[in-house]
């Protein structure tokens, strides 16, 4: 059976579009009526679905499905359905739709003009937002147009009256295109809608079952998220929401990769490498990516290492996608190395909390920039995947190479960072300790069992402080800087989830790992794949539609099945 799902929290959109169907029209911004939303040059909302019943507006019931969106409501009901990647259909009975412009001014650089094409007499919407045209096709009924040619403030619509039955296409595209026709019925499309969907989940999570009840809508929140190729995207990619996290960040990007590996290998390699297509003359990833621009203002740590090694457990790379990698990773990993450690450091430094992931944890609080233990535990883990990889392409003193890297960078962790009990931060510029409570001092555990067991023991004791009912707390609840909508002083993740609980099972904390797991999942199974979690309630924060929780979810309930 198709899962349904609230279209306040997840969009209703379908593989390789670049606009859905929600409320949700700018950062925690609803509207009361459903938009169609584009992603095209940032988020847009362009069209407004209006029900009617006779000349009032109706306030019907919304239901989603993976393959149809209905609106339900006394006086009849609603379909829309996606045709393919840019064109939506959209069928009433009984209820009438007003599809209007979304802005009501027309500048001469900004807002929706209406016109009717008198090539083939279909009504469009072109957009200064997103530089594109949405054409509206009547395939039943007799439509009512307002505004049609209007410049500066008014009305821009559609109607479709109720009482009667009627269908329309919408297409988004470019500047001409064939008049729209198809053969299949709306019925038809919905199910090859339908059977698209289910392919995809088959591949992604053919070991779901009734003890992983969120696969399904977990597969689905990636399926929805994915946008061909456009812009500045250069791959088929899966955004971390089409809400308004709509880009691809340079770590984000490797959960959404493993999860995929198994299933869809060509589209987990895609999300792994498309970040490393915008990789810069000093060998530095990108912050981010989205179709209008890339950002190298800041960095991402460097996980790529221990996400190639989970890619690599999951999918075969052939010869020719290995020398790619390990030549892309060799110049990421030389940018820390080289742009990143100070004179006469072995350690590297963030800039900024923006550099870890971890925006605005207090471990940055006192200093911004900072040699952290977290930073050289990634570095640890990537420089020993470039052994592995350079050992397997004949490269015997790069491999040597790497390897001594590696220990010095793990030697170095132990003697400057660690102070007995816990792992601290350091200022590069005076050496200066800088210590916080902040769950970022323990990522060190992603080193497994390269970390001596005395220091894998008290990290593992240091994250049951941060374990609450619903998982591990960024900050632990009882500490003065907690905040429970704290973006990272407070509410629960899930890439430093995924990351610690791999770190545990290398660790041999197996016990522990399997709690975390159990914890997270669960939290996912009630509320959903929001961008972050409050620690206390499990109550999802932020964007509501988040990729890399998703595939965190499929990822640990994958393991979990497995076991």
């Amino acid at each position: 059976m198709a899962p349904t799902f609230s279209v306040q929290d997840i969009p209703f959109s379908y593989r390789g579009s670049w606009f859905g169907i929600s409320p949700v029209i700018a950062e925690k911004t609803y509207a009361d009526d459903l938009h169609l939303v584009s992603h095209q040059t940032g988020m847009h909302p362009v069209l407004r679905f209006e029900a009617r019943d006779g000349a009032a507006r109706a306030d019907p019931a919304i239901v989603a499905t993976p393959s149809r969106l209905t609106w339900l409501g006394d006086g009849g009901r609603i379909d829309l359905v996606f045709d393919n990647h840019d064109t939506i259909r959209v069928r009433g009975e009984g209820l009438g739709l007003r599809l209007a412009a979304a802005a009501t001014e027309l500048t001469p650089f900004s807002g929706t003009y209406l016109y009717t094409d008198p090539v083939d007499g279909s009504h469009v919407f072109t957009s200064y937002e997103t530089g594109r045209r949405y054409r509206v096709t009547v395939l039943a009924g007799d439509p009512v147009v307002a505004g049609s040619q209007l410049l500066g403030v008014g009305e821009r619509h559609v109607d479709l009256p109720s009482g009667t039955t009627w269908e329309i296409a919408v297409e988004e595209y470019a500047t001409a295109r064939a008049r729209y026709s198809s053969t299949a019925s709306f019925a038809q499309v919905a199910d090859a809608v339908h059977k698209q969907f289910a392919l995809f989940l088959e591949a992604v999570a053919p070991w779901r079952s009734d003890r992983t009840p969120a696969a399904d809508l977990a597969a689905y929140v990636m399926w929805s998220a994915t946008v061909d190729p456009g812009g500045f995207v250069t791959r088929p990619a899966v955004l971390m929401s089409k809400h308004w996290m709509d880009k691809v960040w340079s770590w984000d990007h490797c959960f959404n990769a493993i999860a995929l590996a198994t299933g869809d290998p060509g589209l987990a390699w895609d999300q792994f490498r498309l970040p490393f297509d915008h990789q810069d003359p000093a060998g530095a990833l990108p912050d981010s990516v989205t179709h209008s621009e890339v950002l190298h203002n800041f960095v991402k740590p460097p996980i790529h290492g221990w996400a190639l090694g989970l890619l690599r457990e999951r999918a075969h790379l052939d010869p020719e996608h290995l020398r790619e990698v390990y030549e892309s990773l060799s110049r990421w990993t030389r940018f820390w190395l080289t742009g990143r450690r100070a004179p006469g450091h072995e350690l590297a430094h963030y800039q900024h909390g923006n550099d870890s992931g971890w925006d605005n944890a207090t471990t940055f609080d006192e200093h911004r920039v900072l040699e952290t233990a977290d930073l050289a535990a990634f570095l640890v883990t990537q420089l020993r995947e470039l052994a592995t990889l350079a050992a397997e392409l004949d490269e015997p003193a790069d491999a040597q190479q790497w390897s001594a890297d590696a220990d010095r960078m793990r030697d170095a962790l132990l003697d400057q960072l660690w102070d007995g009990d816990r792992f601290i931060a350091r200022s590069p510029f005076t050496g200066l300790p800088s210590t916080s409570a902040s769950l970022l001092a323990l990522m060190p555990i992603v080193l497994g069992a390269d970390l001596p067991a005395e220091v894998g023991e008290r990290l593992a004791a240091g994250l049951r402080a941060h374990l609450t009912a619903h998982g591990l707390a960024t900050e632990p609840v009882d500490s003065p800087h907690y905040a429970a909508d704290g973006y990272w002083r407070g509410p629960i993740w899930a890439p430093s989830t995924v990351l610690i609980e791999d770190g545990l099972r290398r660790a041999g904390h197996t016990e522990l790992a399997d709690e975390v797991s159990r914890r997270f999942r669960a939290l996912c199974e009630k509320s959903g794949f929001a961008e972050n979690f409050d620690a206390e309630t499990g109550a999802g924060l932020r964007d509501r539609a988040y990729t890399w929780t998703a595939s965190s979810y499929l990822i640990l309930a994958a393991a979990y099945e497995g076991r």
